[in-house]
C-alpha cells in the first residue's frame, strides 16, 4: 500500500491457525489492527479438519493444514482457545521458518512496563498495568484487567472479562474462565482449568480443574 507521501509500505502476510469462532474473531482484531497501521495481510486459515479445505470463512480462505504450513514461511498465529491444543500445535511448528507476532487490539489500555512474549493475543478492551510479564502464546480475551506485577506464563488463556489483581503468579497452561477472579498475591500451578465466575482465593498448588467460589478442586 502507498502513504500519502507515495511511500510504499510492505504489508507482512500472516496466517491464522484455527478456523472456528475464535479464529474468525482473531481476523476481526487484525482487520482493526489494519485500521491503524495498515500492517497486516491476513493470507488465510490454516486448520486439520479436511471438510473445510479450500472453503472461504468470513471473507479469508482456508489454505491449507498445520502439516501444509511446516514448510512454509509466514508470520504466524494460533487462535486456539484451549492450552493444551495449543501447545500440541506449538511443537508440530517447531521445526518450521514461521515466526509469532504479538498482536494488541488498538483498544488496549496498558504501559510500558510490560512485555508480552512471541505469538500472545491481546483482544479488545483488556487493561493491563505495571511491570506485568505476558509468556509466549498466550491469549487475553476480551475486557480483562491486570494488576500489576503479574506474571501469565506461556500458553495461558484467560477468557473473557477474567479479573487478575496485583502480584499474581499464573504458570503456563493454565485456562481461566469467563468473568473469573483472582485475588492480590495468588499463585497458580500449571495445567489448570479455574471454571467461570470462579473466586480463586487461595494458592492453588495441585493440577486439576477449580469451580466455584471460593474455588474448590472437582472430585473429577
Amino acid at each position: 500500500c502507498k502513504y500519502g507521501n507515495g511511500e510504499v509500505i510492505k504489508m507482512k502476510d500472516v496466517i491464522i491457525v484455527g478456523a472456528g469462532g475464535f479464529g474468525r474473531e482473531v481476523a476481526w482484531l487484525i482487520e482493526d489492527i489494519n485500521k491503524y497501521s495498515n500492517e497486516w495481510n491476513i493470507v488465510g486459515f490454516v486448520d486439520d479438519n479436511i471438510h473445510i479445505q479450500g472453503k472461504v470463512i468470513d471473507g479469508y480462505r482456508v489454505v491449507g493444514t498445520i502439516d501444509w504450513l511446516k514448510s512454509q514461511q509466514y508470520f504466524v498465529v494460533i487462535a486456539i482457545g484451549d492450552p493444551m491444543v495449543r501447545s500440541s500445535i506449538v511443537k508440530r511448528l517447531e521445526s518450521s521458518k514461521n515466526s509469532y507476532p504479538v498482536l494488541i487490539h488498538p483498544s488496549v489500555l496498558h504501559s510500558d512496563r510490560v512485555s508480552f512474549g512471541d505469538g500472545t493475543i491481546i483482544c479488545a478492551g483488556n487493561i493491563i498495568t505495571v511491570d506485568i510479564k505476558v509468556g509466549k502464546h498466550a491469549i487475553l480475551n476480551l475486557g480483562c484487567t491486570i494488576g500489576h506485577d503479574v506474571t501469565i506464563g506461556d500458553l495461558s488463556t484467560l477468557s473473557p472479562n477474567v479479573n487478575i489483581s496485583g502480584r499474581v503468579t499464573i504458570e503456563e497452561c493454565v485456562s481461566i474462565g469467563t468473568n473469573a477472579v483472582v485475588i492480590p498475591g495468588i499463585h497458580i500451578c500449571s495445567n489448570t482449568v479455574i471454571g467461570a465466575g470462579a473466586t480463586v482465593v487461595q494458592n492453588i498448588n495441585e493440577t486439576g480443574t477449580y469451580v466455584g467460589t471460593p474455588a474448590k478442586k472437582t472430585c473429577n
